[in-house]
Parts: C-alpha cells; structure tokens; sequence
C-alpha cells in the first residue's frame, strides 16, 4: 500500500525529494569542515617551514635611543632610582629592499620564502629634550643607542655593521629598551655623538622571511622602494605604493610617507605610541589558493542539490517514469562526491584542470545512470546539459569575484522563472492524488 502511495502520488515523492534535500546539507558541511581541515594542515606546513627560515618580517627604525635616570618617591615615600629611555626619530628615512623569493615544499604543500637585501639610510636631527620635563644632567648621553626592530630574529643572516657619520658602529642583538621595539638589533653610539649635530647613518640588512615584508615609517619623510622577480604581489597595510609597475618578469614599487601621515610624532618617551599599527609593505601571493576557491565552490552545494532534483522531478511530471528516493539519494551523494574530487585533485594540479576533471567526472556519472534509470538518451543528454550548465555558471562566478552576487542573483532569478513556465499547467493538487483514486473521481463524474 505505501509503495503504492509513493509511486502514484507525485506530491508525497516531492515531499521525500525535499527531505532528502536538506538530509544531503549534513555531508555538504562535512566536506567543507574537510575543506578547513586541509588548509588548517597546510598552514601549520607554512608556519613549520617558515618557523626555521624566517616568517614575515617588519623592519622598523632605526631610532635614537636615550636613557635618562629620575628620581622618584612611591606610595611610601621611599626614592628610588628609576631608568627611562627617550625615543627620537630619523629626519629622512630611505630603505631600498631587493627580494629574492622561491618556493619549498612540505609534503604536497608550497611554502613562499624570501631573502630580503635591504639598504637603510637617512639623518638624524640634532636629538633636543625640549618639552620632556628633562634636566640635561639626568640624560645618559653616552648611553645612547641607535636601535632597528626586526620582527624575526632567527632570519638574519651575516654580520650587520652601521654606519654612523664616519664611524663604524658594533652591532649587537636585542634593543636596550622594548617600550617601542619589541625585538631587533642595536649598535652603542659612542661619546656624546649623539647630540652633536645632524648625524647620518646607513646600514644592510640581510633576512630571511616568508610571504610577507613590511616597514614602518618612522622618518619625517620615508621613502620605501621593493623590487622582486616575484608576479604575484598583493600591497597590504596603511599605506599603498605611490607608483608600482607590475609583469610576468617581477614587480617594483615604492612609497612616500610624511610624519603627518602617521599617529605619532617624532619624539616621545616610553611607550607612549604603537608605532606597528602604520606598518605597510608586500605579500606575496600564490597565483589561486585551492582551499579558498573550494570552499566558495562547496557552499553552492544545496543549490545544485535543489536544482538537479528539481530537473529529474519535472522529467518525472512530464513523462511517465517514476524513480524512487533512493535513486535521488544516490544522484545526491554523486553531487557531494565532486567537492571531495575538487579538494584532492587541487592539492596536485592547477585548480581550472581540477575542476573540469571532477566535473566532467560527475556530469558522465550522473548522466550514464539517469539514461539507465529512464531509459532515454534524449533525457540523460538533457540531464547532462542541465549539469554542464551548473558547472559552467558556477565556474563563471568563482572567476568574477566582485560579481558574484549579482551573477548569482540573476541566475537564480532565470532557473525560478523556468521552473514557473514548466511547471504553469500542473495541478498540484492532483499530483497529491494516487492514481485509483483519481479513477474513482473520473467514474463518478
């Protein structure tokens, strides 16, 4: 009697096809919890390799760096002798970075590494106290250091030595104070030539980082010039390049930053200022991250669910096969298997190849059992085109990332208007109805 029921009545089979539907939206979010595992794995490759070379790096400075001694009284009147640290910035600022990258592999992943050669130079103003509430004895002049914040220590590489006037200054790890560069390498200014009029200084640094390097602009005038063989930048932070060129061969770009265009002015004691926050500078990027593009692709999944049921249902309304659920149950774990087929097959070749692969797969898949199901070439085919068509308008939208909505919208708005004309002269309450019963009211009328 049921089986009766379910064969007969065109609405309860609508129904089932429903429930199944959203039944098939539980393995759509495992794979996409897959999707998140694989590049959480391939991450923490990234984060391995670069861990041992070197991971992005921001250069900061350098900075003029002043200790003075103060006399203070705590909350139980004691004094005691307390060491704080003036901080004054370069009056011009130039750093010219030439980057070499090359990619490593952990296992099937790619990791993007970089040597980084960058020239530093610039002047300093005479360093004045004025406006600190600073007597000129409490200042421990001969204490001075110039300090230059590297984010990573472990990618340096050779031996960096700085230029100060027509000194060679001793360069030596760590910075006397933390209050603005947590991490970086110093050089002892030697005698009182700190405060002796404008001092020039120049230095090379010689690192090693991966995917990104950036600067911060502590000059009053910083000027920033990267060039690399890499083609695939991406310009990230608070400020973008002035001019840039870009090509297959490599990219260069460059930058102007002036003091007002930061938060922070050029002298300050402690900690006073977060001077990371106005960091800029280049990532650089992997032509198509899979993982992204995978997980875009799976979140259309009950879309194609719903609009490869409703195809094969309406093949069922206008002819007079009938197919079971569990054949839409199959036809919907088919339609699940092409995102695990897209994940592996991306890891190993080009995401466009991976793509028409799994596709192609599932479209002969699905159209070699409909055509044995309904025993039609002419519906398998239309079945066939009906998937080429998702596959290709999906496609289309991964690739127009800013139109993606609008596309979207516009096709859904195209498939409803389609189901509506189709399906305008169905009586959708006889489709309730079993085929007895609806011999029953044609012998009473």
């Amino acid at each position: 009697m049921a089986n009766s029921y379910l064969k007969e009545s065109a609405g309860f089979r609508l129904v089932l096809i429903g429930l199944l539907a959203l039944a098939l939206l539980a393995p759509s979010f495992m794979i996409q919890g897959l999707i998140r595992e694989r590049e959480q794995r391939r991450d923490g490759a990234i984060a391995e390799i670069s861990d041992k070379w070197g991971n992005a790096q921001t250069v900061g400075g350098p900075i003029l760096i002043v200790p003075f001694m103060r006399e203070e009284r705590d909350e139980l009147g004691r004094t005691r002798t307390t060491v704080r640290h003036m901080h004054f910035l370069p009056e011009v600022l130039n750093m010219e970075s030439s980057l070499t990258s090359e990619v490593r592999y952990r296992g099937i992943f790619e990791v993007i590494l970089y040597n980084a050669r960058i020239r530093v130079s610039g002047r300093f103003s005479p360093p004045t106290i004025e406006g600190f509430n600073v007597h000129n004895d409490e200042v421990l002049w001969d204490d001075a250091v110039l300090g230059v914040g590297i984010s990573h220590m472990k990618g340096i590489r050779g031996t960096t030595a700085v230029q100060w006037n027509d000194r060679q200054l001793v360069v030596e790890p760590g910075i006397q104070s933390t209050d603005v560069l947590p991490s970086g390498i110093s050089a002892k200014i030697p005698g009182s030539s700190a405060r002796e009029g404008a001092n020039t200084f120049s230095l090379d640094l010689n690192l090693n980082g991966s995917e990104t390097l950036s600067f911060i602009p502590l000059g009053k005038e910083t000027r920033v010039k990267v060039s690399s063989s890499w083609p695939n930048p991406s310009f990230m932070g608070e400020f973008l390049p002035e001019s840039r060129e870009i090509d297959d061969s490599g990219f260069s770009a460059e930058w102007r930053v002036l003091h007002l265009n930061r938060n922070f002015p050029q002298k300050w004691i402690g900690a006073e200022h977060a001077i990371q926050d106005s960091a800029f500078g280049v990532k650089l990027l992997m032509a198509i991250d899979e993982y992204q593009k995978t997980m875009r692709t799976a979140k259309y999944a009950i879309m194609f669910i719903v609009l490869t049921f409703v195809a094969f249902f309406l093949i069922e309304i206008r002819s007079t096969r009938v197919l079971h659920p569990i054949n839409y149950l199959l036809i919907g774990l088919a339609l699940i298997v092409f995102y695990t087929l897209l994940l592996s097959i991306s890891e190993h070749i080009v995401f466009r190849y991976a793509y028409l692969v799994a596709s192609a797969s599932i479209v002969l898949l699905i159209a070699v059992y409909a055509r044995s199901l309904l025993s039609s070439n002419s519906l398998s085919a239309l079945i066939a085109g009906i998937l080429v068509v998702l596959y290709g308008f999906l496609y289309v939208i991964l690739q127009l990332q800013d139109y993606a909505l609008l596309l979207g919208s516009i096709g859904l708005f195209i498939v409803l208007a389609l189901v509506m004309y189709l399906t305008r002269r169905i009586d959708w309450f006889a489709a309730w109805k079993t085929d007895a019963s609806k011999r029953a009211e044609q012998a009473r009328d």
